[in-house]
C-alpha cells in the first residue's frame, strides 16, 4: 500500500511576519487551536481577525468540518437573528419555507462572529444559552436543537468597556474569553512591512502578467516603513497593489508609492465650520501684565492636531532656513529625502499644495 504525506488544508491560512509581536500571536494560536473553547479575537480594523480565526480551526481537530462566517455588523437584528439560529417556515413575512442557520451549518465545525460586539441583547442572550448549553431553537420554532460548534469571535471595540456599561452581556463576555488573542497593529511591526509589500507586490505582479517582481527603490521603502498605516495590513496591500498597478515599467523597482489614492490637484476644498467668535481684546489694568500674543498661546486640539501642527512648524522652518533646498532640508532634520518628501505632501508643505 502506497505512503502519502500528510499535507495541511488547502485553505490554511499562512502568516507572513518575523516580528516579536506578531510571534508571539502565532505561537499563543497553535496552543490554542487544539482545545475546543471559545475565543475572543481582538484588534484594529484591518489586522488579520478572521486569517487568525481561520487559523484557529484549521490548526484544530475540527480543520475537515465546516468552517462558518458571519459578519454580525452587516445585518439587522432580526436577519442576523434568522441567519444564525435558522427559522421555521411562516416564522415572519416572507419566510415561505424552513431555512437552516448557521449553527447547523457549523454542527461539527466552527463559527467565526465577525464584529460580535453590535450584536443586539437578544441575539446575545441566545448565543449564551449556545455556548452554555449548545442549545437553541429556530425562530418561529419550538424545537430544541442541539450542535457541537466552536466559536470565535472578532471585534475592535472594547468589550470590557460596553460590559461594564451594560452594552454587552458580561455572562457572555466571561463565556466568550476562555482566552483572547490580541493582534498587534502593523505600526508596532516595522521589520514586517518590507516583507509583507513584496508578498503583496509579487501576487500583484503574477495577476498582471509580469514574469517577474522587480522590487522597490529604497525610497519607496522608506516611504512604506514610515507610514503610520491607520488601516494596517489592509491598508498596506492596498496602497501596494495600487503602486504596482500604476507602475509604467515592469522592468524597474517601484519607486512611487501613492498612500492616498484621493490625493488630488483637482480635490474639492475642505470645508470646516466656521471658528467660534472671539471676544473684543480688552486692556489690561495697571499692574497687570500684558495678555499673550495668539502665536505664544499653547496649542489647541488634541494629542493628534498638536503633534500635527509641531510637525508642520518643524517641516516650514527647515525649508525656509534652507532657502526652500528639500535635500538640505532634509538633512538638517536627519530624514531620507524620499521620507522627507512624504511628511511635506501629508501636511500639504509641497509647491502647488499650500506650501
Amino acid at each position: 500500500m502506497a505512503e502519502h504525506a500528510i499535507t495541511e488544508p488547502a485553505d490554511l491560512p499562512t502568516p507572513v511576519g518575523v516580528a516579536p509581536a506578531f510571534t508571539a500571536v502565532l505561537e499563543q494560536v497553535s496552543r490554542l487551536a487544539p482545545l475546543d473553547r471559545p475565543v475572543l479575537v481582538v484588534g484594529e480594523r484591518g489586522t488579520g481577525k478572521e486569517l487568525i480565526a481561520a487559523r484557529l480551526h484549521y490548526l484544530s481537530r475540527r480543520w475537515d468540518r465546516a468552517f462558518v462566517k458571519v459578519n454580525c455588523a452587516a445585518l439587522t437584528d432580526s436577519l442576523l437573528d434568522s441567519e444564525l439560529f435558522g427559522h421555521e417556515a411562516g416564522a415572519f413575512t416572507g419566510a415561505q419555507r424552513r431555512h437552516a442557520g448557521r449553527f447547523e451549518l457549523a454542527d461539527g465545525g466552527t463559527l467565526f462572529l465577525d464584529e460580535i460586539a453590535t450584536a443586539s441583547p437578544r441575539v446575545q442572550e441566545k448565543l449564551l444559552r449556545v455556548l452554555e448549553y449548545g442549545e437553541f431553537e429556530r425562530v418561529g420554532g419550538n424545537r430544541t436543537l442541539s450542535v457541537d460548534v466552536r466559536v470565535v469571535g472578532a471585534t475592535n471595540a472594547d468589550l470590557r468597556t460596553l460590559a461594564a456599561t451594560g452594552a454587552f452581556r458580561a455572562d457572555l463576555l466571561d463565556r466568550l474569553a476562555f482566552d483572547v488573542v490580541s493582534l498587534p497593529p502593523l505600526r508596532a511591526r516595522q521589520e514586517d512591512i518590507p516583507i509583507l509589500a513584496e508578498q503583496f507586490g509579487i501576487g500583484m505582479a503574477r495577476e498582471l502578467g509580469w514574469s517577474l517582481f522587480p522590487g522597490f527603490t529604497r525610497g519607496a521603502l522608506e516611504t512604506l516603513t514610515g507610514h503610520r498605516w491607520p488601516g494596517n495590513v489592509r491598508e498596506l496591500r492596498n496602497a501596494v497593489e495600487r503602486a504596482v498597478a500604476r507602475a509604467e515599467r515592469p522592468d524597474r523597482p517601484i519607486a512611487a508609492v501613492v498612500l492616498d489614492p484621493f490625493q488630488s490637484p483637482w480635490s474639492p476644498l475642505e470645508v470646516g465650520p466656521a471658528p467660534p467668535p472671539t471676544a473684543p481684546p480688552v486692556a489690561p489694568s495697571a499692574g497687570q501684565p500684558p495678555a499673550p500674543d495668539a502665536e505664544d498661546e499653547a496649542p489647541r486640539g488634541g494629542f493628534e492636531e498638536r503633534v500635527n501642527a509641531f510637525e508642520r512648524r518643524l517641516l516650514a522652518e527647515a525649508l525656509e532656513t534652507h532657502r526652500f533646498n528639500q535635500k538640505r532640508a532634509a538633512e538638517a532634520l536627519r530624514l531620507g529625502y524620499h521620507r522627507f518628501r512624504h511628511h511635506l505632501r501629508r501636511h500639504g508643505l509641497l509647491p502647488g499644495r499650500g506650501a
